[in-house]
């Protein structure tokens, strides 16, 4: 069993974990929102390409970070059956130590699965919403040299 000095950094790790994540969801969220208001009296034009990709790329940084969160929710829950099976108190394994030794395995492969693609989700929305941030900017420079 973890001490509670190991409980407390787990927590407080997993805590700023859940804010980055959600930070960059809100990033993503913000930035197609500026670009609606930014161009709610636009006609359609080729120098709002930049944009449309910065849009894109906040879209795609968004989807990737809701799919790292339910990664995340599914091993939180996969690590809470895990202790309930290990513990003799899961109904399908019950203290069958086959029962729950096979229930480990499967439960620690779905945990690994889980974990890679959670890493690769995450990796994903940082690198979407920072493209995003990029052909904003872009879009941004070209508007002005478009404007001298």
């Amino acid at each position: 069993m973890a001490s509670d000095k190991e409980l407390e950094l787990y927590r407080t790790l997993t805590q700023s974990q859940q804010k980055y994540t959600y930070f960059l969801l809100a990033a993503a969220a913000g930035g197609i929102g500026l670009a609606v208001r930014a161009t709610s009296d636009a006609t359609l034009h080729w120098s709002l390409i930049p944009l449309a990709a910065a849009v894109l790329s906040w879209g795609t940084s968004f989807t990737q970070g809701c799919i790292h969160v339910m990664y995340t929710q599914s091993n939180t829950y996969a690590n809470a059956e895990l202790l309930r099976v290990q513990r003799g108190e899961h109904p399908k394994a019950g203290t069958n130590p086959q029962l729950i030794q096979a229930a480990e395995r499967g439960i620690k492969a779905a945990i690994e699965s889980n974990e890679k693609w959670s890493g690769w989700h995450a990796n994903g929305q940082f690198i979407f919403v920072v493209l995003g941030a990029a052909f904003f900017v872009a879009w941004h420079v070209l508007g002005i040299v478009l404007r001298s």
